[in-house]
């Protein structure tokens, strides 16, 4: 069954001009450490992963606040280099308490030109 969706659409840019300090503050040294390892296409990751978490967040009906920290929701990669979200903290409270523990977090991700986009589906399964 079908708990949540959530969709995101970000501008790249916005993250050209972000200090290391704000970024540090909103994104994982994993994800930091992704982005940096394509250097010209680092602020496209930083929307990436932005996406990926508003989307999320859009999919469980809450925004980041005093119980869901920017660090809960980060992206991972498997094996093959696919994106997967990684919830902790608060998110994975609230996640818990709206949809059990038996749940798949279903995450798409694209990019063009200055747009960034994420799709998020929670589905929980039996």
């Amino acid at each position: 069954m079908i708990i949540g969706t959530g969709i995101d659409l970000v501008e790249s840019d916005r993250f050209l001009d972000w200090s290391a300090f704000k970024k540090q503050r909103i994104f994982t040294k994993k994800e930091l450490e992704y982005a940096d390892a394509d250097n010209a296409n680092a602020e496209k990751h930083l929307a990436n992963f932005w996406a990926a978490r508003e989307a999320f967040l859009k999919a469980i009906g809450v925004g980041f606040g005093d119980d869901i920290a920017f660090s809960d929701v980060s992206v991972i990669h498997d094996e093959t280099g696919a994106p997967e979200l990684l919830i902790a903290g608060g998110a994975k409270a609230y996640l818990k308490e709206k949809a059990g523990t038996n749940v798949k977090i279903h995450l798409s991700i694209t990019d063009q030109s200055d747009y960034s986009l994420a799709m998020v589906i929670i589905e929980q399964v039996q």
